[in-house]
């Protein structure tokens, strides 16, 4: 008999021993099996769900028991308890003897690995093996030109020449192949990651593509991406979907987001929420974090399934909780947001964009000199954004230049690159702490907190709290984001301080108003475990989705508009569509707006019904300009029928909820004109003065728009009153008194007089007809005088 016959006699005789002994118990117990007595954590809680309460894991007794119900139940857990260790006693030699036992069969019955031809056919290979002086524990090529792997099936191959291959001569031309695409593979990732130029990393992607050739998955990823979006390939739909399809069918989490992505948008298929739906959970659970934040927004907004605020909240902490691991001491990387149609709309309004000629500017500022110029360069190059690339270098060598001259700021983040460390920067804790040094001393908000880091944390320094929180209290003071956010954490964990949860609410909420990460990651942990707050999903949800959007893949957010800059909308829309999924409501208004020019990678009949849906969206997310559209579609007919009640509605919203002057006045003309309401010239009045006060941009419309309203209600007023009746009324005796048609009759005669006179003068200027004067003949000039032909 095995030992798993012998351990199922072992627990058969002990249950049946427990359960004779259960039966001398109470009547009400005598039902009741060993397994009931030795439930999991889980069921212990379902056990307990009456007459308990559960606080913290631990489960508390209600009150409702007498003391004598108690005393009962302690007896009998106590007996129970009694038993299981007489029962641990008798059998824990036995049961590791039979475990041993078991580890040893387990160890015989591995796979083992058999030599196919050579010297020892269908022998196990021995490992270690000797071979050229040089053990080895597993197959090798050595020895072999043609690279198949093999093995010795004795210890010492020279002795014995006992030996086979360990694959088979497809396996091994299925190998050499995948070592190539690899080796290619990582050929044109080297060209890609050192260079900055747009050729070379064209030559780049040409690698890839022989690589995804050779089934390469990554290979693969990498390119069915590029073809995508159009990125340093020619972009290709159809291409790419077929590279998905592949991906998909081996498994791969990118090629199922992806896919799902295609189903969901409708490009290259026929849109499907239910196959993107599919696609998007196999992602996820393949461990896709796109695939965790798609499927976030969709639970959080309601898109193809059942809102669910906490499976929102499941999705989109997950995707946090790695966006928060990535962010550094030096910060993550800016994100900058540009909506195209307030770009078009107004055209000057800074987009948050720097001109190449004013970065230009600066440049030459900074190399004469100019401190301001140098530490305002350095922080845009190490953060990026603003239309300028990240580069550590350049920062390292702005910011040394400033502090060379004495400028604190520049030290303070000099400090903050040594401590992190970068391949431009290396990491020292003992230079970062001489640079924080040198700014908390003159008074710098992030040197204190830099320094107040390096006394938290030990860096450089032996570990002092109360050091740590002076300097922390010394940055928050002069609000830096910072100091503020590790404050919050120091009363939070209760390090140096008490902890008090409302004083980290204070100071993460300080943080988050300078736009800190973090700062948004602690406080959606706050309200996501109603920690220090009253627990709300809801705003868990909303500040979890805003650290997502902080994320790498928000790079592409600029990827985008630099593609639309460049004119090739195709590629652009195609991006700002992937991140519309995501939940960038920047994203869904940029492709709306694309979409609404007719976007030629969507057929033209679909093009007002996709930007509808994207306005839609992006209006839920509180987008003014969104909402106004949404009214102009449903107003205008555009992707789907005219419905004047609609449009009224969404005009409505952007007025009471955004203030928009643009709905305030698009709502008076709806009045005025009885569009989808009731006609009504004294609210479209209304409307219009409120346009006027909202923005100064509309008061010479609704100026115009008065005008005309107040004729309108002038020949509507005349219309409405009976002129005869109103005469018949008219006392003029008494309004001008016994005389007043002497007075009449004079005002008539000067009238006359006056037009006579007028009409005499006329006559008198107009010139006599040009038939009635005697010709005059035209003599020609002297030749010498003619004009030369």
């Amino acid at each position: 008999m095995g030992w798993r016959g012998r351990l199922g006699v072992v627990l058969c005789l002990a249950a049946l021993w427990a359960g004779g002994l259960a039966a001398a118990d109470e009547e009400g117990n005598q039902d009741e099996s060993l397994e009931s007595k030795t439930l999991s954590a889980e069921d212990q809680v379902k056990d307990h769900s009456t007459g308990t309460r559960v606080v913290a894991g631990q489960i508390f007794l209600e009150s409702g028991k007498s003391d004598s119900q108690l005393e009962d139940e302690e007896n009998f857990h106590s007996q129970e308890e009694e038993k299981e260790n007489s029962l641990e006693e008798l059998n824990s030699l036995e049961m590791s003897n039979l475990l041993n036992k078991d580890l040893e069969e387990a160890e015989i019955q591995s796979p083992v690995l058999t030599a196919i031809g050579g010297t020892a056919d269908g022998e196990p290979c021995h490992f270690p093996f000797l071979f050229m002086e040089k053990e080895y524990a597993e197959c090798t090529a050595d020895g072999r030109e043609d690279g198949r792997l093999w093995c010795a099936t004795t210890y010492d191959y020279k002795k014995d020449q006992k030996w086979g291959f360990c694959e088979t001569e497809e396996q091994s031309n299925k190998r050499r192949q995948m070592q190539e695409a690899e080796d290619v593979y990582q050929t044109g990732m080297k060209i890609l990651n050192e260079s900055s130029k747009k050729a070379q990393k064209k030559e780049a992607y040409q690698y890839l593509l022989k690589a995804a050739d050779m089934n390469h998955t990554k290979a693969m990823e990498k390119v069915s991406y590029a073809l995508l979006f159009g990125d340093y390939l020619k972009q290709n739909i159809q291409s790419s979907k077929e590279l998905f399809e592949k991906l998909t069918e081996e498994g791969s989490p990118k090629g199922q987001m992806a896919l799902g992505f295609l189903y969901a948008s409708g490009l290259g298929v026929n849109s499907s929420q239910a196959k993107a739906l599919v696609y998007y959970t196999f992602g996820a659970l393949g461990g896709n974090l796109i695939a965790h934040m798609i499927l976030g927004y969709r639970y959080w907004a309601g898109i193809g399934v059942l809102q669910s605020c906490e499976s929102a909240l499941t999705h989109y902490r997950l995707v946090a909780n790695h966006v928060a691991s990535d962010i550094s001491l030096t910060g993550g990387t800016v994100v900058q947001r540009i909506r195209l149609a307030d770009e078009v709309e107004n055209p000057g309004m800074a987009s948050g964009m720097l001109e190449e000629d004013l970065i230009q500017y600066y440049q030459f500022l900074a190399e004469k000199g100019d401190v301001q110029a140098q530490v305002g360069l350095g922080q845009l190059h190490l953060h990026g954004g603003r239309g300028v690339e990240q580069n550590h270098q350049r920062a390292f060598e702005y910011f040394n230049q400033a502090a060379n001259a004495g400028n604190s700021h520049a030290m303070a983040f000099l400090g903050k690159m040594y401590s992190e460390g970068s391949d431009v920067v290396p990491q020292s804790n003992e230079t970062a702490l001489q640079y924080f040094k040198k700014a908390a001393d003159m008074g710098n908000p992030v040197g204190q907190s830099g320094l107040g880091m390096a006394y938290l944390y030990g860096r450089g320094v032996p570990v002092n709290y109360e050091l740590a929180l002076k300097y922390f209290q010394k940055a928050a003071e002069q609000g830096w984001v910072d100091g503020q956010l590790q404050l919050g954490s120091m009363y939070y964990n209760g390090i140096g301080v008490k902890r008090d949860y409302k004083q980290a609410l204070k100071y993460f909420n300080l943080a988050s108003q300078g736009g800190h990460i973090l700062a948004f990651y602690n406080l959606a942990q706050m309200h996501a475990t109603g920690t220090g707050v009253m627990r709300s999903c809801h705003t868990a949800v909303e500040l979890f989705k805003n650290v997502c959007e902080r994320g790498r893949w928000s790079e592409r957010l600029m990827t985008a508009y630099n593609s639309y800059k460049d004119g090739d909308s195709n590629s652009a829309v195609v991006q700002y569509l992937l991140l519309a999924e995501q939940g960038y409501e920047v994203a869904q208004s940029n492709a709306a707006f694309i979409l609404d020019q007719k976007a030629s990678i969507v057929g033209e009949n679909e093009t007002y019904p996709r930007a509808l849906l994207h306005w839609n969206r992006a209006a839920s997310q509180g987008y003014t300009v969104a909402r106004i559209k949404l009214g102009d579609y449903h107003f205008y007919g555009f992707g789907t029928d005219v419905d004047y009640e609609t449009a009224f509605i969404h005009y409505r919203l952007a007025s009471e909820q955004q203030h928009s002057a643009q709905a305030m006045f698009n709502l008076g003309y709806m009045h005025e004109k009885g569009l989808g309401i009731k006609q009504d010239i004294h609210l479209a009045k209304r409307f219009y003065d409120m346009a006027a006060e909202a923005s100064p941009d509309a008061q010479v419309p609704v100026f115009l728009a008065l005008c005309k309203l107040g004729v309108i209600y002038s020949l509507q007023y005349v219309r409405e009153i009976n002129i005869r009746e109103i005469f018949s009324h008219i006392d003029m005796d008494q309004l001008l008194g016994p005389e007043w048609d002497l007075y009449l009759m004079t005002i008539i005669a000067l009238l006359l007089g006056t037009i006579i006179a007028y009409r005499q003068r006329q006559h008198q200027a107009i010139p006599r007809p040009a038939g009635l004067r005697p010709a005059v003949p035209q003599q020609e000039p002297p030749p010498e005088h003619q004009p030369p032909q």
